[in-house]
């Protein structure tokens, strides 16, 4: 793992909200990503906020940084398989934050301006922002084992054939590639429209 948001997202911000709220969901902001129920933390490029309180990141393990912030630290156990491998003793590191908070808002921009009536979720098990519209997946990962940088993705869920579905799960494409949220939300129509065809 190049950085620890990934870590950050289930050991300090979902773990701790599914144990009191009952949900795994997370949201982007503008500044990074933050629990959409109690308790209010978010974490930005250098430092947690929990309750106006800023945390800063640097020197610190996950343990570490929940014990400042009054959380119990850990991810929700028994929601899901895959997850970032991240343990609580481990340091949290903060390179790449650009990087990786910068696809999460390119992620959440293009949702909303692909589907604007639905509400972009940043599920923290495979760190990626989406929305499920008519049985297809549409999202942006900051990027995993299968491609390790951050791209924008469509899975329907039937498999399709043809030349636009390049992947196993569907299609996908580097952000590199793409830009910004408006050409992130072209391939996301274009998607539609293959998956519809």
């Amino acid at each position: 793992m190049t950085n620890s948001f990934h870590g950050l997202a289930e050991l300090l911000l979902a773990g701790p909200q599914y144990r009191r709220s009952g949900t795994i969901r997370l949201r982007v902001t503008p500044a990074g990503f933050a629990t959409v129920a109690a308790p209010d933390v978010q974490a930005e490029a250098d430092a947690l906020v929990v309750d106006g309180r800023r945390i800063p990141y640097e020197g610190q393990t996950f343990a570490q940084l929940a014990a400042a912030a009054g959380l119990d630290v850990g991810a929700a156990e028994g929601v899901y398989k895959d997850g970032s491998g991240a343990r609580p003793g481990d340091p949290v590191v903060t390179t790449g934050a650009s990087t990786t908070l910068g696809a999460l808002a390119v992620g959440d921009a293009a949702l909303r301006l692909f589907a604007p009536d639905l509400t972009p979720v940043l599920w923290p098990e495979h760190f990626d922002v989406g929305i499920s519209l008519d049985e297809v997946n549409y999202g942006v990962s900051t990027g995993d084992s299968a491609i390790p940088e951050p791209y924008a993705y469509v899975g329907p869920w039937t498999p399709r054939e043809g030349a636009f579905w390049n992947v196993s799960f569907g299609a996908a494409r580097p952000l590199s590639a793409l830009g910004d949220a408006t050409a992130v939300a072209g391939f996301f129509a274009e998607g539609r429209a293959a998956a519809a065809g």
